[in-house]
Parts: structure tokens; C-alpha cells; sequence
């Protein structure tokens, strides 16, 4: 976090938290009050400034105050930064990347998802593209109707064998759907305002 943040946490301990303000979409845009920020480092400052609490709800540290993001979907959206046949790159929307990817998943609307180091992410719609060289079935580089059929097979809550190849191993693509992903990777999609609890505004 800025040191600016810290230094207001510091001064600061009891600011009432916001609910209800900022979202963040499933494109990777921040958006404030239903209105997308288009200023480069205002948009920055949200990801440097992006974390999780002990409960798996996000938020940002705005100075000493907290304001909790709503969700589209996923805490991360991921871009991917690499090239077939080497390790395969990505980078979240706040601007941190890894190669340590752990898990492959498609869910019931045919969206991809990564679990990496940094956590659960979905691939950004543009780069879907930029995975199907990597992908294999039974061993083989699948031609068209093979991956539509396999692909078709995970959105139906089947594993057809599908693996992606993300460089230092190939991972089994697993189905999941889509209303069970918050539980399963242990996050709050839409924090609310507890009860009881002061309201800012």
C-alpha cells in the first residue's frame, strides 16, 4: 500500500467503511458509483491500494477509510502477457503478474478462469484466443471440432481431458459453475454493510 494509505490508517483507525460505491467489472475496469474511472492514476492507486480482508471481502484502502468492491465476478482479471511455448504469463488488473498457475477452470457460460498465486482470476475475454495453442487432449494438439467438443463438455459440468500448458507443466482444465465460484475460492463477491454498523456516505 502507498505509504500516504499507511499513514492515514495510522492517524486515523476508526473511519467508518463504504459499501456500495466501488465495483470492478469483469473487463478489469474500476467503476465508481456505476461510472467507469478513466484516469490512469486514479485507477493505479485503486490497484496498489486493492486487498482482501480476513472474511474474503475486497476492498480498497482509501487513505484511512475502507471502501469494499463489488464484484462482477472475480477479485482479479487477468490479461495474458506471453507467447505460446513459453511459460505462460499473466497480469491482473491492479498490474501484478505471475507464471505460478495452479489451476484451470471453465464455468458454465464458457468463461475461463486461472487460479494462480495471487488468487482467482478470470481471463479477460480478449485473450481467450491467446490460450487455445496451449491446449491438449488425450496428448494431442486438438483440432477445431475436438476443443469445441471439449469445451462444450466443461460447460456441461464434464471433464473431457482438456489440459493447458502453461509452460512448466500442463494443468487438467476442471469444470466449475459459475454460482459456486465465491465459496470455492473463498471470497465475497458483494460485501454488504453489517448490521448494526455506521454507514458512510
Amino acid at each position: 500500500m502507498d505509504d500516504i494509505v499507511l499513514r492515514g490508517m495510522a492517524k486515523w483507525p476508526n473511519v467508518p467503511s463504504v459499501f456500495g460505491w466501488l465495483s470492478l467489472d469483469r473487463r478489469g475496469h474500476w467503476l465508481l458509483k456505476g461510472d467507469r474511472v478513466t484516469n490512469p492514476g486514479i485507477a493505479e492507486f485503486f490497484g496498489r491500494n486493492y486487498s482482501r480482508d480476513e472474511q474474503g471481502r475486497w476492498f480498497l484502502q482509501n487513505g484511512p477509510q475502507r471502501v469494499f468492491v463489488s464484484l462482477d465476478y472475480t477479485p482479479y482479471i487477468y490479461r495474458v502477457i506471453s507467447n505460446p511455448g513459453t511459460a505462460l504469463q499473466v497480469t491482473t488488473q491492479s498490474g501484478n503478474s505471475t507464471v505460478d498457475i495452479r489451476g484451470v477452470y471453465m464455468d458454465d457460460s464458457g468463461q475461463m478462469l486461472l487460479d494462480t498465486a495471487l488468487g482467482i482470476g478470470l481471463v479477460h475475454d480478449s485473450d481467450l484466443e491467446m490460450l487455445v495453442p496451449r491446449f491438449s487432449l488425450n496428448g494431442k494438439t486438438p483440432d477445431e471440432s475436438a476443443l469445441a467438443a471439449a469445451l462444450d463438455a466443461l460447460q456441461d459440468g464434464l471433464d473431457p481431458g482438456l489440459q493447458l500448458d502453461a509452460g512448466a507443466s500442463l494443468i487438467a482444465v476442471r469444470p466449475v459453475c459459475a454460482a459456486d465460484v465465491p465459496a470455492t475460492f473463498g471470497f465475497v463477491a458483494r460485501p454488504v454493510q453489517p448490521a448494526g454498523e455506521a454507514e458512510c456516505y
